[in-house]
């Protein structure tokens, strides 16, 4: 409830005590009402304090509440919350060719995690801990296309990357082939020769 309303019901209620007051006081000193019934006089009295008191409580009452609400304080409106665009981040060739890379090295460790455990699957695991160490070649490249900014992508170095890219994505289906003839023949004779090609790939991915 409003300022205002609370005001006006406040002078409504003020109005009829008051007027009721004095009209009673009236009617009980008054030596003409003799001639008047009592249900008169109580019907009189509770009519007139209603129209007298009551609207005149209430226009004073309202009065009162507009001016009490024009010396409040106004509250300041909240600013609405303003929503930021996030920054879009420019487009990274160079980054695109890295993840690729790094796409396929954690392909080939999840890969290895799933082979059983024999010194096969040891062999296997160093040379996934040795490709995740080739990655700082790739990053190395990329960083050298960025210093040079290049922007096409038939430039040297990004055919470089790509290259790399692709490496990455054939050895890593190559581990795939290997992790899956050792669920087979687990023992390190069988995947000696295999391990040993993987191997020697290594230094050539980047």
């Amino acid at each position: 409830m409003g300022v205002v309303a609370r005001s006006a019901l406040t002078g409504l209620a003020t109005g009829v005590l008051i007027v009721g007051a004095l009209t009673t006081f009236v009617q009980l000193t008054s030596t003409t009402n003799d001639k008047y019934s009592f249900a008169t006089l109580v019907l009189s009295t509770v009519f007139f304090t209603a129209v007298v008191g009551g609207v005149s409580g209430t226009i004073v009452g309202t009065g009162i509440g507009f001016i009490r609400r024009s010396l409040r304080p106004k509250q300041p409106k909240q600013p609405k919350p303003v929503h930021v665009p996030f920054p879009q981040q420019p487009y990274d060739m160079w980054s695109e060719q890295v993840e690729r890379c790094a796409e396929s090295t954690r392909r080939v460790a999840a890969a290895v995690q799933a082979v059983p455990k024999s010194p096969a699957k040891d062999w296997l695991q160093r040379i996934s801990e040795q490709l995740t160490k080739e990655l700082d070649d790739v990053r190395g490249i990329a960083q050298l296309g960025r210093a040079l900014g290049a922007v096409d992508r038939q430039h040297p170095v990004y055919q470089r990357l790509l290259k790399a890219a692709h490496d990455y994505k054939q050895f890593e289906n190559e581990v795939g082939r290997v992790a899956l003839q050792m669920f087979d023949h687990p023992e390190l004779d069988a995947a000696r020769t295999h391990l040993e090609v993987l191997e020697k790939q290594l230094p050539q991915l980047s």
